[in-house]
């Protein structure tokens, strides 16, 4: 019995969907969503929205608190939801902006241990190429962005969590452009 077969369904991915798969991690306000969306639209397909924003939105909105232990594993599940949803209607690619990889690495970053099941998760999901940006756009403050000065260092801890689990990953950083022409062409020695 592998570790995935151990999980409740609402952490598990969807069995073989057919597209490749594309993780884009990193720090906050590191051009992520931005990414995602470009190369969905350069690719005609379909990307996955991070689902914690809009929940912590939702919950700022209401009681001015932001992320808290308790709400990990909901958002753990709406991302896996979220992300099988639009791999099902994906045209050869999807673009994910975040996984439970990155909810992990910020479990441990906040609050230096995860829900074990999140984390069997994390570890247990596949992608075809995993990119983590670099902190070379500037920052936009909003409600829930909290750490303008340590976008380096969190970027470090996603470096060293892919290196510690054995995730090879890819380094994406310039302008919009230059990202999508770079990704493009690591996706056609993918899949020629």
């Amino acid at each position: 019995m592998s570790l995935s077969d151990t999980l409740p369904d609402t952490l598990k991915m969807d069995a073989d969907t057919g597209v490749i798969k594309v993780l884009v991690l990193g720090a906050e306000s590191t051009g992520k969503t931005t990414l995602c969306q470009d190369l969905a639209a350069h690719f005609n397909t379909e990307w996955t929205p991070e689902y914690m924003r809009p929940y912590l939105q939702h919950k700022w909105d209401k009681t001015q608190t932001s992320c808290e232990w308790h709400d990990l594993m909901p958002i753990a599940e709406g991302q896996v939801s979220l992300e099988n949803e639009k791999a099902r209607l994906a045209n050869r690619f999807l673009f994910c902006d975040t996984a439970l990889f990155e909810l992990m690495v910020y479990a441990y970053w906040y609050y230096q241990k995860c829900p074990p099941q999140l984390e069997a998760a994390a570890l247990t999901h596949h992608y075809d190429l995993i990119l983590l940006t670099e902190v070379d756009v500037p920052w936009e403050a909003d409600d829930l962005r909290d750490a303008p000065h340590q976008r380096e260092e969190i970027r470090q801890a996603f470096a060293d969590a892919l290196t510690k689990h054995n995730k090879p990953f890819r380094r994406i950083g310039g302008n919009r452009e230059q990202r999508v022409a770079k990704v493009a062409s690591w996706l056609n020695q993918l899949n020629p």
